[in-house]
């Protein structure tokens, strides 16, 4: 018993070796990647960011109002490719805008349904934008 033993030993000092070889590699590999979303800025603060060199000016409140164009869109924008889309306009232009070459072609025929849909809460937001975000609020209607 002790000679088969001894004749395993390597073979579970090599496996033993692997095991904590991969546990060793994972466990750097899981704190790299908690580092980097660490880093990663918060996609609502770098749609705010970007939204409000759009808004300064026009409005007295900028940030309240991309925070609350932002917050309705997310919310009440179901399908994801529209949302996005309606993200890149105010993003880029600050008002809710959907360019067509945005929206793959089955799903352009719902752009202005979606405006619809998030009208009366994009006025609000401009004409009485709240520093509360929209599941927190009870004056807004979805």
């Amino acid at each position: 018993m002790s000679h088969s033993l001894i004749g395993r030993l390597p073979t579970l000092y090599r496996l033993l070796l692997i095991a904590v070889g991969l546990l060793l590699a994972a466990e750097s590999g899981a704190q790299a990647q908690a580092r980097s979303l660490w880093n990663l800025p918060d996609a609502r603060m770098d749609f705010i960011r970007q939204c409000t060199s759009h808004m300064s000016g026009r409005w007295a409140h900028p940030v309240a109002v991309c925070g609350c164009l932002h917050d309705h869109a997310a919310a009440a924008v179901q399908d994801s490719d529209l949302r996005e889309a309606l993200l890149r306009g105010m993003r880029e232009r600050g008002v809710p805008t959907i360019e067509v070459e945005w929206i793959p072609p089955a799903k352009q025929a719902q752009i202005s349904a979606t405006f619809s849909q998030i009208a009366k809460p994009a006025l609000q937001c401009m004409f009485d934008p709240a520093e509360q975000p929209v599941g927190d609020r009870t004056d807004l209607q979805r």
